[in-house]
Protein backbone atom coordinates (compact mmCIF):
# COMPACT_ATOMS: atom_id res chain seq x y z
CA UNK A 1 0.00 0.00 0.00
CA UNK A 2 0.92 3.83 -0.48
CA UNK A 3 0.09 7.28 0.64
CA UNK A 4 -0.27 7.94 -3.47
CA UNK A 5 -3.53 5.22 -3.60
CA UNK A 6 -5.21 4.88 -0.56
CA UNK A 7 -4.87 8.20 0.89
CA UNK A 8 -5.94 10.06 -2.46
CA UNK A 9 -7.54 13.15 -0.63
CA UNK A 10 -7.67 16.44 0.30
CA UNK A 11 -6.49 17.56 3.65
CA UNK A 12 -9.93 19.26 4.02
CA UNK A 13 -11.52 15.97 3.70
CA UNK A 14 -9.67 14.50 6.43
CA UNK A 15 -10.91 17.47 8.61
CA UNK A 16 -14.68 17.14 7.72
CA UNK A 17 -14.46 13.49 9.22
CA UNK A 18 -13.09 14.24 11.62
CA UNK A 19 -15.77 17.06 12.59
CA UNK A 20 -18.34 14.64 11.27
CA UNK A 21 -17.54 12.08 13.85
CA UNK A 22 -16.68 15.10 16.92
CA UNK A 23 -20.46 16.16 16.11
CA UNK A 24 -21.93 12.68 16.08
CA UNK A 25 -22.73 12.78 12.48
CA UNK A 26 -20.78 10.25 10.73
CA UNK A 27 -23.86 8.34 10.17
CA UNK A 28 -26.04 10.44 8.79
CA UNK A 29 -27.07 9.32 5.37
CA UNK A 30 -26.58 11.94 2.60
CA UNK A 31 -26.85 11.65 -1.33
CA UNK A 32 -24.17 13.79 -3.43
CA UNK A 33 -23.72 14.19 -6.74
CA UNK A 34 -21.11 14.37 -9.49
CA UNK A 35 -22.16 16.78 -12.43
CA UNK A 36 -20.14 19.10 -14.77
CA UNK A 37 -20.87 22.62 -15.90
CA UNK A 38 -19.07 23.07 -19.21
CA UNK A 39 -18.69 20.85 -21.85
CA UNK A 40 -14.36 21.15 -23.20
CA UNK A 41 -13.93 23.14 -25.92
CA UNK A 42 -17.58 24.51 -26.33
CA UNK A 43 -18.75 21.27 -27.20
CA UNK A 44 -22.11 19.46 -27.82
CA UNK A 45 -21.49 16.74 -25.32
CA UNK A 46 -19.02 15.30 -23.51
CA UNK A 47 -18.04 11.48 -22.94
CA UNK A 48 -18.46 9.45 -19.58
CA UNK A 49 -15.09 7.64 -18.32
CA UNK A 50 -12.88 6.90 -15.88
CA UNK A 51 -16.14 4.49 -14.43
CA UNK A 52 -13.68 0.79 -13.85
CA UNK A 53 -11.04 2.58 -13.00
CA UNK A 54 -12.87 4.63 -9.77
CA UNK A 55 -14.36 1.32 -9.14
CA UNK A 56 -11.24 -0.97 -8.66
CA UNK A 57 -9.94 2.04 -6.23
CA UNK A 58 -13.17 2.12 -4.36
CA UNK A 59 -12.60 -1.87 -3.88
CA UNK A 60 -9.24 -1.58 -2.44
CA UNK A 61 -10.42 1.27 -0.53
CA UNK A 62 -8.51 0.98 3.39
CA UNK A 63 -5.97 2.53 5.52
CA UNK A 64 -3.01 0.46 7.24
CA UNK A 65 -0.33 1.53 9.51
CA UNK A 66 1.23 3.57 7.41
CA UNK A 67 -1.11 5.81 6.26
CA UNK A 68 -2.86 5.91 10.07
CA UNK A 69 0.68 6.45 11.13
CA UNK A 70 0.96 9.85 8.77
CA UNK A 71 -2.47 11.19 9.90
CA UNK A 72 -1.58 10.91 13.44
CA UNK A 73 1.55 12.93 12.86
CA UNK A 74 -0.75 15.50 11.24
CA UNK A 75 -2.28 15.95 14.76
CA UNK A 76 -5.81 14.05 13.54
CA UNK A 77 -7.42 12.79 16.98
CA UNK A 78 -7.77 9.13 18.17
CA UNK A 79 -11.10 8.84 17.45
CA UNK A 80 -10.58 9.80 13.40
CA UNK A 81 -7.55 6.73 13.34
CA UNK A 82 -9.83 4.53 15.49
CA UNK A 83 -12.45 5.38 12.36
CA UNK A 84 -10.39 4.64 9.81
CA UNK A 85 -8.16 1.42 11.11
CA UNK A 86 -12.11 -0.26 10.90
CA UNK A 87 -12.62 1.38 7.58
CA UNK A 88 -15.38 -0.69 5.54
CA UNK A 89 -16.85 1.21 2.49
CA UNK A 90 -20.45 0.71 2.83
CA UNK A 91 -22.11 3.65 0.15
CA UNK A 92 -24.45 2.84 -2.79
CA UNK A 93 -23.08 4.49 -5.77
CA UNK A 94 -24.94 5.16 -8.93
CA UNK A 95 -23.21 6.52 -12.30
CA UNK A 96 -23.73 6.59 -16.06
CA UNK A 97 -21.68 3.86 -17.66
CA UNK A 98 -18.63 4.44 -19.65
CA UNK A 99 -18.88 5.81 -23.04
CA UNK A 100 -22.33 7.45 -22.51
CA UNK A 101 -22.66 11.04 -23.71
CA UNK A 102 -22.74 13.37 -21.08
CA UNK A 103 -24.33 17.00 -20.65
CA UNK A 104 -24.15 20.00 -18.49
CA UNK A 105 -25.67 19.92 -14.88
CA UNK A 106 -26.63 16.45 -14.59
CA UNK A 107 -26.27 13.88 -12.37
CA UNK A 108 -23.22 11.49 -13.99
CA UNK A 109 -22.34 10.05 -10.51
CA UNK A 110 -24.35 9.34 -7.27
CA UNK A 111 -23.35 8.50 -4.16
CA UNK A 112 -25.65 7.25 -0.89
CA UNK A 113 -24.39 6.40 2.09
CA UNK A 114 -22.75 7.74 5.55
CA UNK A 115 -21.96 11.45 5.27
CA UNK A 116 -18.42 10.78 6.59
CA UNK A 117 -17.72 7.89 3.79
CA UNK A 118 -19.22 10.34 0.92
CA UNK A 119 -16.88 13.11 2.26
CA UNK A 120 -13.93 11.01 2.26
CA UNK A 121 -14.21 9.68 -1.41
CA UNK A 122 -14.69 12.90 -2.66
CA UNK A 123 -11.39 13.86 -4.05
CA UNK A 124 -10.55 10.48 -5.58
CA UNK A 125 -14.05 10.54 -7.48
CA UNK A 126 -13.67 14.27 -8.81
CA UNK A 127 -9.70 13.20 -10.01
CA UNK A 128 -10.72 10.34 -11.45
CA UNK A 129 -13.80 10.74 -13.44
CA UNK A 130 -12.98 14.40 -14.39
CA UNK A 131 -9.68 13.46 -16.27
CA UNK A 132 -10.59 10.21 -18.15
CA UNK A 133 -14.12 12.05 -19.36
CA UNK A 134 -11.92 14.94 -20.32
CA UNK A 135 -9.54 13.08 -22.11
CA UNK A 136 -12.51 10.52 -23.55
CA UNK A 137 -13.98 13.59 -24.60
CA UNK A 138 -11.03 15.34 -26.70
CA UNK A 139 -9.95 11.96 -28.56
CA UNK A 140 -13.95 11.30 -29.23
CA UNK A 141 -13.20 14.82 -30.93
CA UNK A 142 -9.98 14.12 -32.66
CA UNK A 143 -11.59 10.81 -34.11
CA UNK A 144 -14.80 12.21 -35.18
CA UNK A 145 -12.51 14.78 -36.97
CA UNK A 146 -10.39 11.98 -38.61
CA UNK A 147 -13.63 10.95 -40.67
CA UNK A 148 -12.82 7.24 -40.39
CA UNK A 149 -9.24 7.30 -40.93
CA UNK A 150 -6.76 6.12 -38.16
CA UNK A 151 -5.87 7.64 -35.32
CA UNK A 152 -2.76 6.60 -32.74
CA UNK A 153 -2.81 8.33 -29.07
CA UNK A 154 1.02 9.07 -28.27
CA UNK A 155 1.39 11.56 -25.73
CA UNK A 156 3.17 9.91 -23.09
CA UNK A 157 5.88 12.27 -23.49
CA UNK A 158 4.17 15.42 -22.84
CA UNK A 159 1.48 14.34 -20.02
CA UNK A 160 1.18 15.03 -17.04
CA UNK A 161 2.85 12.26 -15.36
CA UNK A 162 3.29 8.66 -15.26
CA UNK A 163 -0.76 8.34 -14.19
CA UNK A 164 -1.74 10.67 -16.50
CA UNK A 165 -0.28 8.59 -19.36
CA UNK A 166 -1.26 5.14 -18.80
CA UNK A 167 -4.93 6.23 -17.55
CA UNK A 168 -4.98 8.78 -20.98
CA UNK A 169 -4.27 6.08 -23.57
CA UNK A 170 -6.91 4.03 -21.50
CA UNK A 171 -9.78 7.19 -21.62
CA UNK A 172 -8.55 8.21 -25.65
CA UNK A 173 -9.25 4.26 -26.29
CA UNK A 174 -12.69 4.82 -25.68
CA UNK A 175 -13.28 8.21 -27.12
CA UNK A 176 -12.11 5.89 -30.19
CA UNK A 177 -8.77 5.95 -30.87
CA UNK A 178 -7.20 2.93 -32.86
CA UNK A 179 -4.09 2.02 -30.79
CA UNK A 180 -1.40 3.40 -28.20
CA UNK A 181 2.29 3.68 -28.28
CA UNK A 182 2.66 3.30 -24.62
CA UNK A 183 3.83 -0.53 -23.80
CA UNK A 184 2.77 0.38 -20.28
CA UNK A 185 -0.98 0.94 -21.14
CA UNK A 186 -1.20 -1.72 -23.37
CA UNK A 187 -0.15 -3.74 -21.01
CA UNK A 188 -2.19 -2.64 -18.40
CA UNK A 189 -5.42 -1.93 -20.12
CA UNK A 190 -4.62 -5.08 -23.37
CA UNK A 191 -4.79 -1.98 -26.10
CA UNK A 192 -3.98 -2.23 -29.36
CA UNK A 193 -0.28 -1.06 -29.75
CA UNK A 194 1.36 0.99 -32.75
CA UNK A 195 5.30 0.42 -33.35
CA UNK A 196 7.12 3.85 -34.43
CA UNK A 197 9.94 4.74 -35.65
CA UNK A 198 12.35 7.63 -34.05
CA UNK A 199 14.24 10.47 -35.83
CA UNK A 200 17.16 8.78 -33.70
CA UNK A 201 17.18 5.78 -35.34
CA UNK A 202 17.71 7.40 -38.39
CA UNK A 203 20.49 9.44 -37.31
CA UNK A 204 22.36 6.62 -35.85
CA UNK A 205 23.05 5.07 -39.53
CA UNK A 206 25.66 6.09 -42.23
CA UNK A 207 22.58 7.06 -44.18
CA UNK A 208 18.86 7.30 -44.05
CA UNK A 209 18.61 4.45 -46.35
CA UNK A 210 20.74 1.90 -44.82
CA UNK A 211 18.47 3.60 -41.84
CA UNK A 212 15.23 2.17 -43.32
CA UNK A 213 16.53 -0.97 -44.77
CA UNK A 214 18.01 -1.97 -41.09
CA UNK A 215 14.39 -1.45 -39.64
CA UNK A 216 12.57 -3.08 -42.16
CA UNK A 217 14.82 -6.18 -41.62
CA UNK A 218 13.46 -5.70 -38.12
CA UNK A 219 9.97 -4.99 -38.77
CA UNK A 220 8.83 -6.06 -41.97
CA UNK A 221 5.31 -5.41 -43.35
CA UNK A 222 4.66 -3.69 -39.51
CA UNK A 223 7.27 -0.90 -39.74
CA UNK A 224 5.92 2.74 -41.06
CA UNK A 225 9.34 4.37 -41.87
CA UNK A 226 9.82 8.56 -40.75
CA UNK A 227 10.50 10.31 -43.67
CA UNK A 228 11.18 13.87 -42.23
CA UNK A 229 14.44 13.62 -40.52
CA UNK A 230 16.32 15.13 -43.31
CA UNK A 231 13.98 16.20 -46.35
CA UNK A 232 10.94 14.73 -46.36
CA UNK A 233 10.54 14.38 -50.53
CA UNK A 234 13.66 14.55 -51.65
CA UNK A 235 15.36 12.28 -49.56
CA UNK A 236 12.75 10.23 -47.27
CA UNK A 237 9.82 9.35 -49.81
CA UNK A 238 12.79 8.51 -52.55
CA UNK A 239 14.26 6.32 -49.77
CA UNK A 240 11.76 4.93 -48.29
CA UNK A 241 10.45 3.38 -52.15
CA UNK A 242 13.77 2.22 -52.39
CA UNK A 243 14.21 0.39 -49.07
CA UNK A 244 10.67 -1.26 -50.12
CA UNK A 245 11.78 -2.17 -53.24
CA UNK A 246 15.15 -3.95 -51.86
CA UNK A 247 13.57 -5.43 -48.68
CA UNK A 248 10.01 -6.11 -48.55
CA UNK A 249 9.40 -6.90 -52.39
CA UNK A 250 11.85 -9.80 -52.28
CA UNK A 251 9.97 -11.36 -49.42
CA UNK A 252 6.71 -10.59 -51.14
CA UNK A 253 5.83 -8.04 -48.45
CA UNK A 254 3.76 -4.64 -48.86
CA UNK A 255 5.30 -1.68 -46.40
CA UNK A 256 2.89 -0.32 -43.83
CA UNK A 257 3.07 3.29 -44.49
CA UNK A 258 5.32 6.47 -43.95
CA UNK A 259 5.17 9.15 -41.55
CA UNK A 260 4.95 12.65 -41.57
CA UNK A 261 6.34 14.57 -38.66
CA UNK A 262 6.98 18.36 -40.07
CA UNK A 263 5.77 20.90 -42.75
CA UNK A 264 3.10 21.47 -44.90
CA UNK A 265 1.27 18.09 -44.00
CA UNK A 266 -1.48 18.56 -47.16
CA UNK A 267 0.94 19.65 -49.51
CA UNK A 268 3.69 16.75 -48.68
CA UNK A 269 1.27 14.16 -48.83
CA UNK A 270 -0.63 15.37 -51.75
CA UNK A 271 3.17 14.94 -53.08
CA UNK A 272 4.16 11.94 -51.19
CA UNK A 273 0.88 9.84 -52.84
CA UNK A 274 1.77 10.61 -56.54
CA UNK A 275 5.44 9.50 -55.75
CA UNK A 276 3.89 5.72 -53.96
CA UNK A 277 1.67 5.06 -56.18
CA UNK A 278 4.02 5.71 -59.29
CA UNK A 279 6.70 3.41 -57.71
CA UNK A 280 3.76 0.71 -57.12
CA UNK A 281 2.67 1.18 -53.52
CA UNK A 282 -0.57 2.71 -53.34
CA UNK A 283 -1.88 0.59 -50.54
CA UNK A 284 0.95 2.32 -48.74
CA UNK A 285 -0.68 4.48 -46.00
CA UNK A 286 0.50 7.90 -44.90
CA UNK A 287 0.69 9.04 -41.51
CA UNK A 288 0.78 12.16 -40.18
CA UNK A 289 1.97 13.83 -36.82
CA UNK A 290 3.43 16.88 -35.52
CA UNK A 291 0.94 18.36 -32.59
CA UNK A 292 -2.42 17.49 -34.10
CA UNK A 293 -5.68 17.94 -32.92
CA UNK A 294 -9.48 18.04 -34.39
CA UNK A 295 -9.06 21.84 -35.98
CA UNK A 296 -5.91 20.88 -37.63
CA UNK A 297 -7.07 17.39 -38.83
CA UNK A 298 -10.52 18.80 -40.02
CA UNK A 299 -8.45 21.70 -41.80
CA UNK A 300 -6.20 18.97 -43.35
CA UNK A 301 -9.10 16.77 -44.72
CA UNK A 302 -10.89 19.60 -46.36
CA UNK A 303 -7.79 21.11 -48.09
CA UNK A 304 -7.39 18.03 -49.46
CA UNK A 305 -4.69 16.06 -47.46
CA UNK A 306 -3.58 12.43 -48.60
CA UNK A 307 -3.37 11.02 -45.25
CA UNK A 308 -4.32 7.61 -43.91
CA UNK A 309 -3.63 7.92 -40.64
CA UNK A 310 -2.98 10.60 -37.37
CA UNK A 311 -0.70 10.33 -34.67
CA UNK A 312 -2.08 12.43 -32.16
CA UNK A 313 0.23 13.71 -28.88
CA UNK A 314 0.23 16.23 -26.42
CA UNK A 315 -2.61 18.02 -27.74
CA UNK A 316 -4.52 14.98 -26.97
CA UNK A 317 -3.49 13.75 -23.94
CA UNK A 318 -3.07 17.33 -21.85
CA UNK A 319 -6.42 18.38 -23.94
CA UNK A 320 -4.76 20.91 -24.62
CA UNK A 321 -7.13 23.38 -25.97
CA UNK A 322 -9.41 23.18 -23.07
CA UNK A 323 -7.36 21.42 -20.13
CA UNK A 324 -10.02 21.25 -17.32
CA UNK A 325 -13.52 18.87 -17.06
CA UNK A 326 -15.50 21.17 -14.69
CA UNK A 327 -16.68 18.43 -12.22
CA UNK A 328 -18.31 18.89 -9.00
CA UNK A 329 -19.88 17.24 -5.92
CA UNK A 330 -22.78 19.07 -3.97
CA UNK A 331 -25.24 17.74 -1.43
CA UNK A 332 -28.49 17.35 -2.75
CA UNK A 333 -30.35 15.60 0.16
CA UNK A 334 -29.74 14.61 3.69
CA UNK A 335 -31.92 11.66 5.60
CA UNK A 336 -32.81 11.03 9.26
CA UNK A 337 -34.62 8.86 10.66
CA UNK A 338 -36.16 7.90 7.13
CA UNK A 339 -37.03 11.66 6.43
CA UNK A 340 -35.37 12.46 3.53
CA UNK A 341 -34.78 16.33 2.79
CA UNK A 342 -33.60 18.04 0.24
CA UNK A 343 -30.63 20.16 -0.23
CA UNK A 344 -29.65 23.17 -2.39
CA UNK A 345 -26.59 25.37 -2.57
CA UNK A 346 -27.68 28.99 -4.09
CA UNK A 347 -25.46 31.56 -5.61
CA UNK A 348 -24.46 34.80 -6.93
CA UNK A 349 -23.26 33.01 -9.79
CA UNK A 350 -26.89 31.27 -11.10
CA UNK A 351 -24.50 28.72 -12.86
CA UNK A 352 -23.25 27.23 -9.59
CA UNK A 353 -27.04 26.88 -8.09
CA UNK A 354 -27.51 23.18 -7.48
CA UNK A 355 -30.72 21.31 -8.19
CA UNK A 356 -31.83 19.05 -4.97
CA UNK A 357 -33.43 16.00 -4.23
CA UNK A 358 -31.92 12.42 -5.29
CA UNK A 359 -32.51 12.66 -8.80
CA UNK A 360 -32.96 10.12 -11.61
CA UNK A 361 -31.55 10.35 -14.97
CA UNK A 362 -33.91 9.52 -17.99
CA UNK A 363 -32.97 9.77 -21.88
CA UNK A 364 -36.05 9.91 -24.39
CA UNK A 365 -35.03 8.16 -27.86
CA UNK A 366 -37.31 8.94 -30.93
CA UNK A 367 -38.34 5.40 -31.78
CA UNK A 368 -38.09 5.92 -35.33
CA UNK A 369 -35.17 7.48 -35.84
CA UNK A 370 -33.56 6.16 -32.75
CA UNK A 371 -32.32 9.33 -32.16
CA UNK A 372 -32.03 11.02 -28.62
CA UNK A 373 -34.53 13.98 -27.72
CA UNK A 374 -33.74 14.78 -24.28
CA UNK A 375 -32.82 14.36 -20.75
CA UNK A 376 -35.27 14.53 -18.26
CA UNK A 377 -34.63 14.68 -14.44
CA UNK A 378 -36.77 13.18 -12.08
CA UNK A 379 -37.52 12.14 -8.57
CA UNK A 380 -36.45 8.89 -7.62
CA UNK A 381 -40.27 8.07 -6.67
CA UNK A 382 -41.10 8.94 -10.63
CA UNK A 383 -40.50 7.50 -13.74
CA UNK A 384 -40.88 8.70 -17.47
CA UNK A 385 -41.96 6.11 -19.99
CA UNK A 386 -45.01 4.35 -19.17
CA UNK A 387 -47.34 7.55 -20.37
CA UNK A 388 -47.69 7.29 -24.33
CA UNK A 389 -46.92 11.11 -24.44
CA UNK A 390 -44.37 13.69 -22.21
CA UNK A 391 -44.18 17.15 -21.86
CA UNK A 392 -40.81 18.34 -21.78
CA UNK A 393 -40.04 21.92 -20.29
CA UNK A 394 -36.94 23.98 -19.87
CA UNK A 395 -35.90 24.58 -16.45
CA UNK A 396 -34.95 27.69 -17.03
CA UNK A 397 -37.06 29.07 -19.77
CA UNK A 398 -40.33 27.35 -18.94
CA UNK A 399 -42.49 28.94 -21.41
CA UNK A 400 -40.40 26.76 -23.95
CA UNK A 401 -42.14 23.28 -24.23
CA UNK A 402 -42.07 20.13 -26.22
CA UNK A 403 -44.45 17.71 -26.07
CA UNK A 404 -42.96 14.51 -27.14
CA UNK A 405 -44.42 10.99 -28.45
CA UNK A 406 -43.32 7.12 -30.10
CA UNK A 407 -40.60 7.71 -27.55
CA UNK A 408 -39.00 5.03 -25.61
CA UNK A 409 -37.04 6.00 -21.96
CA UNK A 410 -33.74 4.62 -20.58
CA UNK A 411 -32.91 5.13 -17.03
CA UNK A 412 -29.21 6.26 -17.24
CA UNK A 413 -27.50 6.05 -14.13
CA UNK A 414 -27.16 2.50 -12.84
CA UNK A 415 -26.74 0.56 -9.61
CA UNK A 416 -22.70 0.20 -9.13
CA UNK A 417 -22.02 -0.51 -5.46
CA UNK A 418 -24.93 -1.33 -3.56
CA UNK A 419 -24.21 -1.16 0.48
CA UNK A 420 -20.58 -1.25 -0.12
CA UNK A 421 -21.09 -4.13 -2.38
CA UNK A 422 -19.65 -4.21 -5.67
CA UNK A 423 -22.43 -5.12 -8.22
CA UNK A 424 -21.83 -3.84 -11.62
CA UNK A 425 -21.17 -6.33 -14.62
CA UNK A 426 -18.05 -4.29 -16.16
CA UNK A 427 -18.27 -4.10 -19.78
CA UNK A 428 -14.81 -4.90 -21.66
CA UNK A 429 -13.09 -1.96 -23.29
CA UNK A 430 -13.33 -2.98 -26.76
CA UNK A 431 -17.27 -3.11 -25.46
CA UNK A 432 -17.19 0.39 -23.99
CA UNK A 433 -15.89 1.91 -26.78
CA UNK A 434 -18.09 0.24 -29.54
CA UNK A 435 -20.69 1.63 -26.98
CA UNK A 436 -19.30 4.69 -27.03
CA UNK A 437 -19.85 4.81 -30.76
CA UNK A 438 -23.54 3.93 -30.72
CA UNK A 439 -24.36 6.62 -28.26
CA UNK A 440 -22.41 9.32 -29.92
CA UNK A 441 -24.25 8.18 -33.17
CA UNK A 442 -27.55 8.20 -31.70
CA UNK A 443 -26.91 12.41 -31.07
CA UNK A 444 -28.35 14.38 -33.71
CA UNK A 445 -25.90 16.11 -36.17
CA UNK A 446 -26.77 19.29 -34.45
CA UNK A 447 -25.22 18.52 -31.37
CA UNK A 448 -22.74 16.77 -32.72
CA UNK A 449 -20.80 19.53 -34.88
CA UNK A 450 -18.05 21.42 -33.79
CA UNK A 451 -19.06 24.92 -34.43
CA UNK A 452 -21.80 26.39 -32.37
CA UNK A 453 -23.39 23.07 -31.74
CA UNK A 454 -27.57 22.37 -30.97
CA UNK A 455 -27.66 22.66 -26.86
CA UNK A 456 -28.80 19.32 -26.05
CA UNK A 457 -31.71 19.33 -23.47
CA UNK A 458 -31.58 18.35 -19.70
CA UNK A 459 -34.78 19.34 -18.41
CA UNK A 460 -36.96 18.18 -14.80
CA UNK A 461 -39.68 16.69 -14.07
CA UNK A 462 -42.52 18.93 -12.97
CA UNK A 463 -42.44 18.07 -9.29
CA UNK A 464 -38.55 18.21 -9.00
CA UNK A 465 -38.74 21.91 -10.67
CA UNK A 466 -41.28 22.75 -8.26
CA UNK A 467 -38.93 21.81 -5.43
CA UNK A 468 -36.39 23.87 -6.45
CA UNK A 469 -38.31 26.80 -6.99
CA UNK A 470 -40.00 26.85 -3.79
CA UNK A 471 -36.40 26.25 -1.98
CA UNK A 472 -34.62 29.20 -3.60
CA UNK A 473 -37.77 31.54 -2.86
CA UNK A 474 -37.70 30.17 0.89
CA UNK A 475 -34.11 30.71 0.85
CA UNK A 476 -34.19 34.36 -0.64
CA UNK A 477 -37.19 35.20 1.51
CA UNK A 478 -35.22 34.71 4.74
CA UNK A 479 -32.03 36.22 3.65
CA UNK A 480 -34.02 39.46 2.41
CA UNK A 481 -33.16 38.47 -1.18
CA UNK A 482 -29.13 37.71 -0.74
CA UNK A 483 -29.40 34.59 -2.67
CA UNK A 484 -26.05 33.36 -1.31
CA UNK A 485 -25.46 30.48 0.78
CA UNK A 486 -26.89 26.81 1.19
CA UNK A 487 -29.95 25.43 2.44
CA UNK A 488 -30.81 21.95 3.89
Amino acid sequence: MSLREYLFADYNCLTTAEGLLSAGKENDIVTFDMFFRDIPDKGGFAVMAGLECLCEKLKRLSFDEEILSYLEGQGFSEKLIDYLKNFNFSCDVYAMPEGTPIFPNEPIVKVHGPAIQAQLIETLLLNTINYHTLIATKANRIVRAASGKKVIEMGARRAHGFDAAVDGARAAYIGGVDSTSLLPAAKKYNLPVATMMGHGWVQLFDSELDAFKAYLEEHGDDGALLVDTYDTLDSGVKNAIEAFNQVLVPKGLRPAGIIIDSGDMTYLSKRARRMLDEAGFPDCDIYASNSLDEILIKDMLNQGAKIDGFIVGEKLITSSSSPVLDGVYKLCETEKNGEKTPAIMLSNNVNKITTPCSKRVWRLFDMETGKAIADVLTLDNESVGEEKTYSLFDPDFTWKRKTVDNFVAREMLVPVFKKGEFVYNSPSLEEIKAYCNEQVSSLWEEVVRFENPHRYYVDFSGKLWGIKQAMIEKIMHENDGVGEGAYV
